[in-house]
């Protein structure tokens, strides 16, 4: 047996890996309960701004988490739909709307200390931690905390369920009170500031078609089901206790019923005035 021959298609097989699958999970970072300190790098793809906001749809149709359309300033067919629903007076209505909203969450180009040589990973946040963020970036006596050679690490204090009552982590951030660079080694602060993937191109927007289909499955997962048909001018009802929506319809003088399928497609069609017709 040859044992660099077996050593080297070892190495190449990791690096397939980490090449795949592999590398996307090792390229998000999320703080563990206890306290941290990393530093945000400035962005490669926005120097002016190191954060980078997306919308997501979490629980939708089969798929579990679904990028918004609109990240890329394509069409949604989700927020298109939850934008109708809103132009109505239907307090039903705007309860399935905003059901529907996308999430936002914020990611941000960091470095963990004490483990630089695994390079930036991408954390991502909601609201509350990027205000604080924010925050600090407003505040004269912080300022730039990414700067690469004046700017901050950021002090990291997280909680768990125990603490905040929910299955959740909580993380809170503050500044370090001594500005500090990036790395003192001059190389490995260029790769730091390289070296990132952009979050815009990691997740990958789904087609308009496919959103629509995502939406359809949700709002009427039973195709045998008489709840969730959708007629010709739907009046929303949505029961949260069993998460799922009903449409329903005074019938029409002819008082016939399309498939859900051209139902759900009359809602889309291009032809009409509006997307939808409420």
């Amino acid at each position: 047996m040859d044992l660099n021959a077996i050593k080297k298609r070892l190495n190449d097989f990791q690096n397939q890996t980490n090449n795949s699958g592999g590398q996307q999970k090792q390229l998000f970072w999320k703080p563990s309960v206890g306290k941290q300190l990393i530093r945000v790098a400035p962005n490669k793809y926005n120097k002016d701004f190191p954060f980078t906001e997306m919308k997501f749809y979490y629980g939708i149709g089969s798929k579990r988490v679904m990028a918004s359309p609109s990240n890329w300033g394509e069409k949604d067919p989700i927020m298109e739909f939850a934008k109708q629903l809103r132009q109505t007076n239907d307090k039903e209505n705007w309860r399935l709307a905003k059901k529907l909203d996308p999430k936002t969450r914020i990611f941000a180009p960091v470095v963990i200390r004490g483990q630089e040589d695994e390079g930036v990973k991408l954390w991502q946040f909601g609201k509350e931690v990027y205000q604080e963020f924010l925050n600090m970036a407003a505040d004269d006596e912080i300022g730039d905390f990414t700067d690469i050679t004046g700017g901050r690490d950021i002090k990291l204090s997280t909680v768990g369920p125990e603490t905040t009552g929910t299955p959740y982590n909580k993380t809170s951030i503050g500044p370090s009170l001594k500005t500090s660079p990036l790395s003192e080694d001059a190389t490995l602060a260029e790769k730091l500031m390289t070296d990132q993937a952009d979050p815009m191109k990691v997740f990958k927007p789904l087609s308009y078609d496919e959103m629509k289909s995502a939406l359809q499955e949700w709002l009427a997962p039973e195709e045998g089901n008489n709840e969730g048909e959708i007629t010709s001018e739907p009046a929303v009802a949505f029961d949260s206790d069993e998460k799922k929506s009903n449409y329903s319809l005074d019938t029409t003088a002819s008082n016939v019923k399309k498939s859900k399928a051209a139902q759900f497609d009359d809602l889309f069609s291009s032809e009409k005035t509006d997307d939808l017709p409420f």
